[in-house]
């Protein structure tokens, strides 16, 4: 791995082809870092003459309270998972994050991705951060792909979210034995999302907090959707 440029987050990146025209930011979840999903590109079966750069960053080093205070990677710092309540987190680790995704974003303009074909993905804390960003994002991107996560800050959701994206596509999936981000947080974003105008394409797996064929597969398919 290159060092990033100043000020960008450290990533692990992958491309399909010369020249990309498309970007898939994936983001990890609480205390894994980049390498977790990289063993998935070559699994989600898209086309060869889709070129692709996957950006897999690394999320800072931060002490996370529910883990009483170990510091691991994360891309912000909360605490308590109450299924009726949701989290408490700490809002300006998760702002900076946002930003931190932000300039990654404006970095794959630079490199001549449209916003429109850039999707934010990402596994748990990481799903939680593209649903964070990419409905905040004041350009149109092309999608959203949310796994085995929740909606973070829902509560200024209405007074932040962007008319850019009111109408992105978002992929939700989730597992029905997940003991680690509870389903009723994941049906509460879904509900969120769905009363706040945006449509929703949800997969529910028997899986815990994990991934599984059938939904690489699904992934997949979604992505040729939107990006072609």
């Amino acid at each position: 791995m290159t060092p990033p440029p100043a000020g960008l987050l450290p990533a692990i990146e992958l491309e399909t082809g010369v020249r990309p025209s498309h970007t898939i930011l994936w983001m990890h979840g609480l205390g894994a870092d980049g390498r977790d999903f990289v063993p998935i590109v070559d699994e989600l079966g898209l086309p060869s003459n889709l070129h692709v750069r996957f950006v897999f960053p690394h999320a800072p080093m931060r002490p996370v309270s529910i883990n009483r205070g170990l510091v691991m990677r994360a891309w912000h710092d909360y605490d308590v998972v109450d299924p009726d309540s949701g989290l408490h987190e700490e809002m300006t680790s998760l702002r900076d994050s946002q930003r931190a995704i932000e300039a990654l974003i404006d970095r794959e303009k630079q490199r001549g991705v449209e916003p429109g074909n850039i999707v934010l993905a990402g596994f748990s804390q990481g799903g939680a951060m593209a649903l964070h960003t990419g409905l905040r994002y004041p350009e149109e991107l092309a999608g959203v792909m949310a796994l085995s996560c929740y909606l973070p800050a829902s509560q200024t959701l209405a007074a932040e979210a962007h008319r850019a994206n009111s109408g992105i596509s978002i992929f939700m999936a989730h597992g029905s034995a997940d003991n680690i981000v509870p389903m009723a947080l994941a049906a509460a974003a879904r509900r969120k999302l769905q009363e706040s105008g945006y449509a929703v394409e949800w997969h529910e797996y028997p899986m815990a907090h994990s991934v599984c064929a059938n939904e690489i597969a699904d992934i997949g398919g979604w992505l040729k959707r939107v990006l072609i």
